[in-house]
């Protein structure tokens, strides 16, 4: 099996792209680089099976700062990482009306006077590929969608 990262909900699901899927993006880089962690190559022991519900759990447990790089240990403002985490989950929620406008994170990512709105669950979607029968002249894979909400997980598998 092979990650290939992570999609925003309305694409994955219903192939429906709009600039609040580039939001949804910009918040899963955001997220990896706060962490040191790829999406695609996220690993930690623990029930947190992806990056995204890993901040998720720590941002609720009130105890985001443990999502930072540890090779930044004493290389950072607090506040201003705990602002790019929160700044990170509002661009991956879920619901693309809840996500911000690119506009709107500059200026978040700029003033530290606006006050942020509280972020509601994100979105998990993973795309993953798995080799199914080779043969000769028969090369064929299986794409699968893993869609999981507060830990409610859907699958949605489409022959390639």
């Amino acid at each position: 099996m092979k990650c290939s990262g992570y999609m925003a909900p309305e694409y994955a699901l219903h192939g429906l792209f709009s600039v609040k899927s580039d939001v949804f993006s910009f918040g899963v880089l955001l997220l990896e680089i706060v962490s040191g962690q790829k999406t695609n190559n996220f690993h930690l022991s623990g029930l947190s099976r992806d990056l995204l519900s890993y901040a998720w759990k720590l941002w609720r447990e009130g105890n985001a700062l443990q999502l930072i790089d540890p090779t930044l240990t004493h290389c950072f403002s607090p506040n201003e990482v705990m602002r790019c985490i929160h700044i990170g989950l509002l661009c991956v929620q879920e619901n693309l009306e809840d996500r911000p406008t690119m506009s709107s994170v500059v200026l978040m990512l700029n003033s530290y006077s606006l006050t942020l709105e509280s972020p509601s669950a994100p979105a998990f979607i993973i795309e993953t590929t798995t080799g199914a029968q080779e043969s000769e002249n028969n090369h064929s894979t299986s794409s699968s969608l893993l869609y999981s909400v507060d830990g409610v997980s859907f699958v949605k598998t489409n022959p390639r």
